[in-house]
């Protein structure tokens, strides 16, 4: 018996009657947009987000009818220069392809004809000012500031000489008080291993810098302003930072801060560092709330001995009734007084 003849394979087509809708709007036709800065298919009546990584499939156009006035193409695609290092940064890269001899050497050539030193000296640098950062938890803006800061004073060529491990350390500081999230000179120098002293002269001569620039940029433009004030490290933005590694409460904290703010106006440690301060009322805060930590617990945070912070605390003793706010003996709030270890 003779098999059926078979039927012939339709070709494929995309079926149109299948079409994306909102499973939260139900409109038909769909008020969709595709977002492509952001690679987002978005619901343009409620905002839900319908799909992700959507591919831009339009075409991508250069025109160069502004080469010969020498401005900027606003059709040009590619990504955007890179503020931080030097020159027009377009060119090309060849690879090394199968890795075949010729590939190789192809590529060594190349390397030879656009190698930047400049750029490859910057690039360490940043390097470094990432990893340093890092280490310390602070936050991309003070990370960007400090690569900044940094690309100036070499572009200035007015450091020549100077140690690029001190001008870095040097940059960090005035970034991270820029940002609010100060370090001490000597949290610089357990990470940098750049000596303290060295850090200090270093920190002094860019601050003159950078001021000495600003007034001439404000002369040009009086909106510029590369840094501002980079006054040396109040103890009241430390208090919070050592609190929170020493597991203290955010109401402790709070209270630390209000110390150290009010021994600036009443004077019990005037001449003492900023760390020893921030230690001494971290210590004292600790045991009002009755979460007590011994001055070898704060002393390993802070960096400050045991015994300057006992010193500190107990010119802190005799003044705790203008010290401490009445509110802080509320039932709600939960200090007291008789937890203070004396002295």
């Amino acid at each position: 018996m003779a098999a059926p003849p078979s039927e012939p394979q339709e070709q494929w087509r995309a079926n149109l009657n299948i079409h994306m809708i909102c499973k939260d709007c139900k409109e038909v036709p769909p008020n969709l947009i595709e977002n492509f800065s952001s690679g987002d298919m978005v619901c343009g009546s409620c905002g839900l987000v319908l799909g992700e990584r959507i591919i831009d499939t339009r075409s991508e156009w250069r025109t160069f009818q502004n080469d010969d006035s020498q401005g900027d193409d606003p059709s040009r695609v590619g990504d955007g220069g890179n503020p931080l290092l030097n020159g027009s940064q377009l060119e090309t890269t060849i690879a090394y392809g199968d890795g075949s001899a010729k590939s190789r050497e192809l590529a060594r050539a190349q390397s030879k004809t656009t190698h930047n030193k400049a750029n490859k000296n910057l690039l360490s640098a940043y390097k470094e000012i990432g990893a340093y950062c890092e280490a310390m938890s602070v936050q991309k803006t003070a990370t960007d500031l400090a690569k900044l800061l940094f690309k100036q004073v070499m572009d200035a060529g007015a450091f020549k000489g100077k140690s690029q491990d001190a001008l870095i350390a040097g940059c960090i500081v005035i970034a991270c008080r820029q940002n609010g999230v100060g370090r001490s000179f000597k949290e610089i120098w357990a990470l940098t291993k750049v000596p303290k002293a060295e850090i200090g002269r270093v920190f002094k001569q860019l601050s003159k810098f950078f001021d000495n620039l600003n007034k001439e940029k404000k002369e040009v433009n009086a909106s510029i302003e590369l840094i501002g004030d980079t006054s040396a490290t109040n103890a009241e933005d430390l208090v919070s930072r050592y609190g929170s590694h020493l597991g203290l409460s955010h109401q402790c904290n709070n209270l630390s801060k209000e110390l150290a703010i009010k021994t600036k106006t009443l004077g019990p440690l005037a001449g003492r560092s900023p760390l020893s301060v921030a230690a001494a009322c971290i210590y004292m805060s600790s045991y009002l709330m009755g979460t007590g930590k011994t001055a070898k617990e704060i002393s390993n945070i802070c960096g400050v001995s045991d015994g300057t912070i006992r010193t500190a605390y107990k010119l802190l003793y005799p003044g705790r009734e203008q010290l401490i706010d009445k509110k802080w003996f509320q039932p709600e709030k939960g200090a007291d007084m008789k937890r203070l270890p004396p002295i």
